[in-house]
Order: structure tokens, then sequence, then C-alpha cells
């Protein structure tokens, strides 16, 4: 006998990559950052730790890292929702946005969480293909729904859309359109400077990636105020720590120091696809801080668990068997990396 509500019965959660907590992995399976936070982040806990209560509750609506986002990103702090990581603020816009019977659209592959979310409101999801060049799919452009979603640059293929598009797109929605910039520190432009234009546009944002943060938690959705205000509704009362706001503020007045580390990465990246193709990969442009390798008609399973086998974790997704999606890690993660796929051949031939 089951308790839950029918629909949950025939819902697959989504599952994210390995965490192994033991550190004996070279983790480059979930775009982790391989450089540490700021040094900003360290110094401001210790010292607010020391004489904060930890038995009152942390600011509601995070006044004082929204008013440092504000900031950083150049709106007002009317414009910003802070969440626990900017997936809480995906499932708060498809919980405000979607109900039974409802429609969203994005192009696919993609994050597939979105997924899961629109099952558990009980909405048609339907993943339409992108082109060939990974741009976006004419349906997308043109059809109407409840809600659109662009994951900018996209996870796992690290494409990226052009801002002119993504304007388009917005030109042709009347619905609400999320552009997740999860990466988007990463790439070469974004889409802030459409949000004045354009009421229905969000734009989600996250510390986990370029501020060295995922395991604090913090996300922001930037949107015009009304479209914030009905958002509002939707929070938990205290969604995000106190230790998470502090480390948060922190991180984001010390952007010189996200940016040195993000170009080290962007720099590794290259290196890395150049060593890829030679060893054989199709090597997808990305503008984030992992890319997709391939090898079309060819299975890549057995490239990852010799990688795991060999203590490098990446990530392998069923659905797309002839892709592995590689987190860029420090240069010496990968070049152990591309030390170790160069013997996958050898040691094959050893164990007939």
């Amino acid at each position: 006998m089951s308790y839950f509500r029918k629909h949950l019965d025939l819902i697959a959660g989504y599952q994210p990559g390995e965490q192994p907590q033991d550190g004996q992995y070279i983790k480059l399976n979930t775009n982790e950052n391989p450089y540490p936070p700021s040094p900003l982040v360290v110094e401001t806990l210790m010292e607010n730790l020391r004489r904060h209560r930890l038995s009152y509750y942390p600011s509601p609506l995070c006044d004082e890292l929204r008013e440092q986002a504000s900031t950083v990103y150049g709106y007002p702090s009317s414009w910003i929702l802070v969440g626990n990581g900017s997936d809480e603020l995906l499932s708060i816009v498809f919980r405000a946005f979607l109900g039974n019977g409802d429609r969203v659209l994005y192009p696919y592959p993609t994050y597939t969480l979105y997924r899961v979310l629109a099952l558990l409101q009980e909405a048609i999801y339907e993943e339409i293909p992108f082109e060939k060049d990974y741009s976006i799919p004419e349906k997308i452009l043109t059809d109407q729904a409840q809600l659109k979603v662009i994951c900018n640059p996209n996870s796992p293929t690290g494409t990226f859309i052009p801002t002119p598009i993504i304007e388009n797109l917005l030109k042709n929605s009347c619905c609400p359109v999320v552009v997740d910039e999860a990466y988007v520190d990463f790439a070469y432009d974004n889409a802030l400077s459409l949000l004045k234009r354009y009421p229905q546009l969000i734009i989600l944002r996250t510390l986990s990636k370029s501020f060295s943060l995922a395991g604090i938690r913090v996300g922001f959705l930037i949107a015009q105020p009304e479209m914030i205000q009905g958002l509002l509704k939707m929070k938990d009362s205290y969604n995000v720590n106190w230790f998470s706001q502090k480390a948060a503020t922190a991180a984001l007045q010390d952007l010189p120091y996200m940016k040195n580390n993000v170009e080290k990465i962007k720099q590794t990246r290259q290196e890395f696809s150049q060593a890829m193709t030679k060893l054989g990969y199709e090597v997808l442009p990305s503008e984030a801080n992992f890319v997709m390798v391939r090898k079309p008609g060819e299975g890549l399973k057995s490239e990852y668990l010799y990688l795991k086998k060999n203590w490098i974790l990446v990530r392998y997704f069923p659905e797309w068997p002839d892709s592995l999606r590689i987190s860029i890690g420090t240069d010496s993660n990968m070049q152990f990396l591309i030390h170790v796929l160069k013997n996958i051949n050898k040691d094959h031939k050893d164990d007939l």
C-alpha cells in the first residue's frame, strides 16, 4: 500500500552524480570548482562565528546578501530572490507556474531535474531536441506554453545560445522564460541586459560553480520586482541559513579572486579539449567549466568504468551512452586523466 499521491509512484527522482566523502577520488563528475573559495569567506565565517547567536533565525530575505548581490548583478535588491541553491529556485518556479496538464518546453539534452520538477507538478514536459548545431529548436521559439526553460550554457553539452537568440525567444513568448545561467561566468556573455525589457524573463545564478561554494547551497533568481513578489509566496520562511548567507556575502565581495580562478579553468578547458581531440574524441565547444566528449556510435561506459577504477570520477549518462561529461579540474587533474585514457587500450589487451 502506498501513502503517496498516485503519480509519485511513477516518478523516478533526480539522481545526482556520485559524491564519495573519503577524498580518494579525483572528482570530475559534478562540475565543482577545483580551487578553494576566497580566503575572505573563511575569515568572515571565523570572525562572525565567535560573536553570532546561532539560536536566532537568519534573515528571511537575506537582506545583507541581496544588497551585495545587487552590486554584483547591477539590479536593485528588490529584483533578487535568494535560494538554497538554484535548484530550490527552480522548484519555486515550477511550483509557481505549473499545475496538472500545463506545458513546459525546453531543449534537450539538458539538466534532467527539469523533467522531475515538471512531473512532480503533474505537468507535461516537452523535451525538444536541439538542432544539429545546438541552437534553439524552432518549436521552442514559436510554440506557446505555461513555462519555457533554457539552460545557458547548457548542461551536459556546455554549448551556448547567443543573447540575441534569447531575446528573439522572449519576443515570441507570452509565458515566463527561465534562463538558467549556472555556468555563465565561464561564458563570453549573459542575459542580464534583457531584464528591464522583458517582464517574463527569470535569470538564475549560483555560487556553486565559479565561486567554489557548492557546499553552502546559495543561488539567486533575478527578475522584475512584480515577478519576485509573486515568487516570494512560494518560498520557505528561512530558506537560506545564516552560515550560507555570511559565506556568500563574503564571496561576492571578492570578485577578482573568482575571476582569476575562472580564467585558469578556461585555459585548462582549452588545453584539455585539444588533448582529447588528439585522442580521437569529438569535443563539443564548451562555455562552461566542463566539456562533453563523444565517440558517436560507440559506447563510452567502459571508459567511464576504467577511469573510476583508476580513481577518477566523470559523469556517464545512460541516456547518451556515446558521451561523457568531464568537469575541468586542475591542470594536474586533467593531465592524469589523459595519461589514464592513453593506457586504456593497452590494459584492455592485457586483460584478454
